[in-house]
């Protein structure tokens, strides 16, 4: 009897302590770094406005939670949501097996290929050979700084990492850079689109390596919530489903960004 007791009393036990941490997810608080367009930036008014904002938005809408939103560097967003400043993060984030070691992701939200950007006329390539002895601007804490830094600065590169993308763009536009390396999507439309971009292309293919530049965006979660990943994976398959997701992208993208 008395085993049948304790046993009952840690089972009870556990319930309440699960009970006890059982999070209330009428906010979530999203991290995001703004200098990302059109995935995320600021609008004049300081707004923050982009599809990664508004994707944000419907799934609060829809999981009927309020959204706030957090503004943090791009190269501390894991280390700030391990810190629990934030629930999630929303930024433009992709999905790779050494990130998966530490947070945990929802389901893949768009695919997010990388491309290499120059000066037009430049007869620069994305090859070792042709890297050798040039500046490369990336922004920290992004897949292509360490798909830069693994493949290109050993054989003589020099691989420049920066706090967010308007710097990278920055010193490429001053002539400090030769070159820079991020998503193809936001190149294209966050600069090479855009007045200050006119005189810049894309050179050489998209570059694929699942390992280090992943398999596609996700938003990044704390391992001990599964419950927030649940509720967020179901947010977005409705979305995908219902059409919502394709009415959002269509603000920003005339080609299906979701891909296969």
């Amino acid at each position: 009897m008395k085993k049948l007791i304790a046993a009952v009393s840690v089972t009870l036990l556990a319930v309440s302590a699960g009970a006890a941490h059982a999070k209330d997810w009428t906010t979530i608080r999203f991290g995001t770094d703004a200098t990302y367009a059109p995935f995320e930036s600021k609008a004049a008014d300081g707004k923050l406005v982009g599809f990664d904002i508004d994707l944000g938005n419907e799934i609060c809408a829809r999981l009927k939670a309020k959204c706030v939103w957090s503004e943090n560097d791009f190269d501390g967003m894991i280390p700030a949501l391990k810190a629990k400043k934030f629930d999630a993060v929303l930024s433009s984030m992709s999905i790779t097996p050494q990130r998966a070691e530490q947070i945990a992701f929802s389901t893949k939200i768009y695919n997010q290929p990388t491309r290499l950007v120059v000066k037009k006329g430049s007869t620069i390539l994305p090859t070792t050979e042709s890297l050798k002895g040039k500046s490369v601007g990336v922004e920290q804490g992004t897949t292509q700084e360490t798909y830069a830094k693994t493949f290109w600065a050993p054989k003589g590169a020099n691989v420049v990492s920066y706090q967010n993308q308007d710097q990278v763009y920055s010193d490429l536009l001053s002539g400090r850079l030769d070159a820079t390396l991020q998503d193809e999507v936001q190149a294209d439309l966050g600069f090479l689109k855009t007045p200050r971009g006119a005189g810049y292309q894309f050179v050489g293919e998209e570059l694929v390596d699942e390992k280090v530049l992943g398999i596609g965006a996700g938003i990044g979660l704390r391992k001990d919530d599964p419950d927030l990943k649940t509720k967020i994976d179901k947010a977005i398959a409705d979305m995908l489903k219902d059409g919502t997701y394709r009415k959002l992208a269509a603000k920003y993208f005339d080609f299906d960004i979701y891909g296969g």
